[in-house]
């Protein structure tokens, strides 16, 4: 067990910086991604038992972390919004070269956003981003090219 605990430890200190872009990709504040980076950190931590197969790693962090970021917005969208998105954005410019298609992606429903982030920014492939999400393989390439499309639409339009 203290192995698993190690590699698990290893494979978060690894991989934080993506993490949190991924994160930042959802809430669009630097501390609220860290905080949601944070937690979904803990969580793992304190579950590590619950891990059967240790190839399978990726995909089991990365639905700990989507489902922390997804249950951060739930909870942010009570309170009312009122930080200055223009300080975020400077900070968020050193992560994405192209800042243009993380504002479209922001009006594409939540799960459509969730497999092309994971698909396109984290390289994961459909059948992980399928178990991250819980939604059958062929929901996730529906949604995926519907999302695509749309952004296509998008970007015309400009």
């Amino acid at each position: 067990m203290i192995n698993i605990y190690n590699k698990l430890s290893n494979y978060l200190i690894q991989n934080q910086e993506k993490f949190y872009r991924l994160s930042y990709t959802y809430v669009r504040n630097k501390d609220d991604a860290l905080d949601v980076v944070q937690n979904a950190m803990l969580k793992a931590l304190e579950n590590y038992k619950n891990i059967r197969n240790m190839d399978a790693i990726n995909t089991w962090f990365y639905k700990i972390l989507v489902n922390e970021n997804l249950l951060y917005l739930k909870r942010k969208k009570k309170e009312i919004c009122t930080y200055d998105k223009e300080l975020d954005s400077v900070y968020f410019e050193n992560y994405n070269e192209n800042i243009d298609i993380y504002q479209k992606l922001k009006f594409l429903p939540t799960d459509t956003q969730t497999i092309i982030i994971l698909h396109y920014f984290e390289d994961l492939t459909l059948l992980e981003i399928s178990k991250i999400t819980n939604t059958n393989i062929n929901t996730v390439k529906s949604r995926l090219y519907a999302g695509l499309k749309k952004l296509k639409v998008e970007f015309k339009e400009e």
